[in-house]
């Protein structure tokens, strides 16, 4: 490829698929979605029945039809792996057998849901910890997703929906897919869905349409889920331009948080703004005199902050010390930061229970050529 030049997106594409198939490893393909209800399964189902007639050794490691004939339809002919049985407080459930699948070590394996929590007992708590190591054995996993499952977005989905989503998923899974594929319709069809009864039982339609599957809902969701797959695309065709030689700009973004719960906001927004940057998350706390001692409840916010750290593929930091805007802009400099992102004033008095008034002011005098994002606090909803 001339490098004189910007390669064309054809040329782009064309290299990434050259270098997926002459990669080594296990595949993961995601078909990912705004919402319940839009296709994801069938999708894959579909799929999973070309891949046969086309001599793929291709097992239903574990699908939910949710009891919708057209998906239960598209199971046919399809080899399932037993599911394994767990009784759990006098009732059994059946989950997905993750050794089993590697056992029968089929081709590609079809994984629905990954974002479900498994049974107490199971070897994993996540379905999509039973993925990884499916995908470590060998096989390929052809999975599903809905959105507001990631975690990085789970604030974004609360402040819009009024849900709280519980089971969340790494963005770092979505990020190891080597393929994601958008199933997608409008608001107003999946609505009609529902109404007609492909999506929930007759008991739960009218609930959900005057809940979570609101038009406007469901819009906010879908533009959601229309950027964030543009952006998995983007960051592959970016993989390939440095692979080409292309420079890049290196960006670094750091949240400032404390041991307030808003804190969880903060950091989730740094890491979005980082995912969109294409940059590394850094999560700075600053430990002062009065934060020595801490009560249960802060030290619970503290470790909850250091996991989701982690599980947002963040590097954590902490800083002893009293000046809390000189540290921040001291770590910004020391860590190449170029966004440093901070909570705005609680009461118009302090910013995150630790800053002073004049904390805002403080840091953006002390930072030389770095941005400073200040993010709002959470609006209560009213009651409907």
């Amino acid at each position: 490829m001339d490098r004189s030049r910007r390669p064309t997106p054809e040329e782009i594409l064309a290299k990434i698929e050259k270098d997926e198939q002459g990669g080594k490893g296990a595949r993961l393909k995601l078909y990912i979605g705004a919402a319940a209800g839009v296709g994801k399964t069938y999708a894959m189902l579909e799929e999973a029945q070309r891949l046969k007639k086309r001599g793929v050794d291709v097992v239903v490691g574990f699908v939910e039809t949710h009891g919708r004939s057209e998906t239960e339809e598209k199971l046919a002919g399809l080899e399932a792996v037993p599911r394994k049985k767990v009784e759990y407080r006098g009732v059994v459930f059946e989950e997905m057998d993750g050794d089993a699948v590697i056992t029968r070590k089929p081709t590609v394996a079809l994984v629905d849901e990954l974002a479900h929590t498994n049974v107490p007992g199971l070897k994993h708590a996540k379905r999509f910890q039973d993925v990884q190591d499916i995908l470590e054995s060998g096989v390929n996993v052809i999975s599903t997703i809905n959105i507001q499952h990631l975690e990085s977005l789970n604030d974004v989905i609360a402040e819009l929906t009024g849900v709280r989503v519980r089971e969340t998923i790494p963005d770092k899974i979505l990020e190891r897919a080597d393929e994601v594929v958008l199933v997608d319709i409008s608001p107003e069809a999946l609505r009609q869905r529902i109404q007609e009864g492909r999506v929930y039982v007759p008991q739960k339609i009218q609930q959900a349409l005057n809940n979570f599957f609101r038009t406007e809902n469901l819009a906010a969701l879908r533009e959601i889920v229309l950027r964030q797959v543009a952006d998995e695309i983007e960051v592959k065709l970016e993989d390939v331009q440095r692979r080409e030689g292309v420079p890049a700009v290196a960006e670094r973004v750091m949240a400032c948080v404390t041991t307030q719960p808003e804190s969880q906001r903060i950091l989730r927004r740094a890491w979005r703004m980082a995912k969109r940057l294409h940059g590394d998350l850094y999560v700075l706390h600053v430990q002062t005199d009065e934060e020595r001692k801490l009560s249960e409840d802060e030290k619970r916010n503290l470790d909850s902050l250091k996991r989701l750290t982690g599980t947002l593929g963040g590097h954590w930091l902490t800083i002893v010390g009293d000046d809390v805007a000189r540290v921040i802009a001291s770590q910004a400099t020391q860590q190449h930061i170029t966004n440093v992102v901070v909570g705005e004033p609680r009461e118009r008095a302090a910013v995150l229970g630790a800053f002073r008034p004049s904390f805002i002011m403080q840091v953006l005098e002390m930072l030389s050529g770095i941005d400073l994002h200040v993010v709002t606090r959470e609006k209560r909803r009213e009651a409907r």
